[in-house]
């Protein structure tokens, strides 16, 4: 907090007198600052509020490189406004290092542990390295859903009607039409980009969060690893299951046991959803016998169909696991 002092235009008298910067009251007590979305790398700024004549200021500065997009933090899940790959991350070559770009393929066959050690080689557009990149959170990919989920754009009922909760949220590439993972596009308005599909479908790849920032393939073509582990003995399921099995969020008979609520889809707090495959939200992968770790991977692949969605968990693979569906994405 400071002391300042505006004239009658609202231009700075104190501790400065500065006519070329002048804030105009968007209300009687606020001074907003609204992002700009049309430019790429994306600048956020502050928010102002004027009591008296202190003005208080919120930071919330946070500039994102080409094909980052910025996430606005929750209190929910204990984040600030952080950065994230805008499309999964792509292989550079050969080499260790992770790019985020819409042209080529998803980096697959990569361990949880694997992408959790290149994550900081990540290269940014201009060619500078994101020494402070890491594998995306846990935290930070419920975030992500919670906001998505959020936004009435990115819910279909098939009919032109888009209310939160109504019909079903775009899942992505989950057909196996084709079967195979896709290229994404650098145009955001462009969401059914090489699935084969137009709209009304759930085949969309892009969610839309509350800002305004387009994130591409969050619920489909390839799954994505998180940091998030869970212990042996320690898996949600069924009593009495012994083997891996896709259930729905909403199964009355299911037993979260030592899966943290805020990786369960009731901690988003979003009323009106049925956690289920119908509204798109994907299910959860689990074996209530399992004895062993097992890494959290979110999302879902081309070939899934009901099981893909944002809130999409499986448990099945160990840390050190890979496979050609299982990509992976970053963040800073």
């Amino acid at each position: 907090m400071y002391p300042i002092t505006l004239d009658a235009s609202n231009c700075p008298l104190t501790p400065v007198a500065d006519k070329a910067r002048c804030l105009k009251f968007s209300n009687s007590t606020n001074f907003i600052y609204t992002p700009s979305n049309t430019t790429n790398p994306q600048s956020y700024t502050l928010a102002s509020n004027k009591s008296g004549n202190y003005l208080s200021t919120s930071p919330i500065t946070n500039t994102c490189p080409l094909n980052f997009i910025v996430v606005p933090g929750s209190a929910t899940y204990g984040t600030n406004d952080f950065c994230v790959m805008k499309y999964e991350a792509k292989q550079v070559g050969s080499t260790t290092t992770p790019i985020s770009t819409a042209s080529g393929l998803p980096w697959v066959n990569i361990s949880q542990t694997t992408a959790i050690a290149n994550a900081p080689n990540t290269k940014n557009q201009d060619g500078s390295t994101c020494t402070t990149c890491h594998l995306i959170t846990e935290a930070e990919w419920m975030t992500i859903a919670q906001n998505v989920l959020s936004v009435a754009a990115n819910w279909d009922n098939g009919a032109g009607v888009h209310t939160v909760g109504t019909g079903y949220i775009y899942s992505g590439h989950n057909d196996g039409a084709p079967n195979n993972t896709i290229e994404a596009s650098a145009d955001d308005t462009l969401g059914y980009t090489n699935t084969g599909n137009v709209a009304p479908s759930n085949q969309k790849r892009t969610l839309t969060l509350t800002n305004g920032e387009v994130i591409w393939d969050i619920s489909g073509n390839v799954y994505d690893w998180t940091t998030g582990t869970i212990a042996g003995s320690a898996q949600p399921g069924l009593t009495g299951e012994v083997a891996y099995a896709w259930k729905q969020w909403n199964n009355g008979s299911l037993l979260m046991d030592g899966l943290p609520y805020n990786s369960q889809p009731a901690s988003t707090g979003i009323a009106g959803i049925t956690w289920n495959s119908s509204a798109g939200v994907g299910q959860i992968y689990s074996n209530y016998g399992e004895t062993n770790t097992r890494a959290f991977i979110r999302g879902n692949d081309w070939g899934s169909v009901g099981n893909a969605g944002v809130l999409s968990l499986n448990l099945g693979n160990a840390s050190v696991g890979t496979n050609m569906v299982i990509g992976f994405r970053v963040s800073r």
